[in-house]
Order: structure tokens, then C-alpha cells, then sequence
């Protein structure tokens, strides 16, 4: 009988502890997600939309 009288009392501190537990892996995963993004992007740049996108914007190496 010990059992079912400590779990309805501890049932509401456990759960608590399950959603931190889940909130913090989806925060660390959301973090490590954004972190690899960001890494891909700093390679690109971006063209002005007022510019026309021409084959030298593409194949000229020395403009970077």
C-alpha cells in the first residue's frame, strides 16, 4: 500500500520534472538546429533586389 499512497502524492512534482526535462532537450535541439543554420549561411551573400542577377554575379571569383 506504500506505493499508491507515494505516487498520487509525488504524481504532480514528477511531471513537472518530465515537462522541464522535455522543454530543455527541445531547447538544446532548437539551439544545436539554429547554431548549424547559421554556420551555412554566413558563407552566403545576398544580392540587392534592385540589382539584376547576371552570369558574372555567379561565375566572377575574385568578387566575393
Amino acid at each position: 500500500m506504500g506505493i499508491h499512497y507515494d505516487y498520487k502524492s509525488t504524481r504532480g512534482a514528477k511531471a513537472m520534472e518530465k515537462q522541464a526535462k522535455r522543454e530543455k532537450k527541445l531547447a538544446e535541439k532548437r539551439a544545436k538546429k539554429q547554431l548549424k543554420s547559421g554556420l551555412n549561411k554566413k558563407g552566403e551573400e545576398t544580392i540587392p533586389i534592385d540589382q539584376v542577377v547576371t552570369l558574372e554575379h555567379l561565375t566572377n571569383p575574385e568578387k566575393k
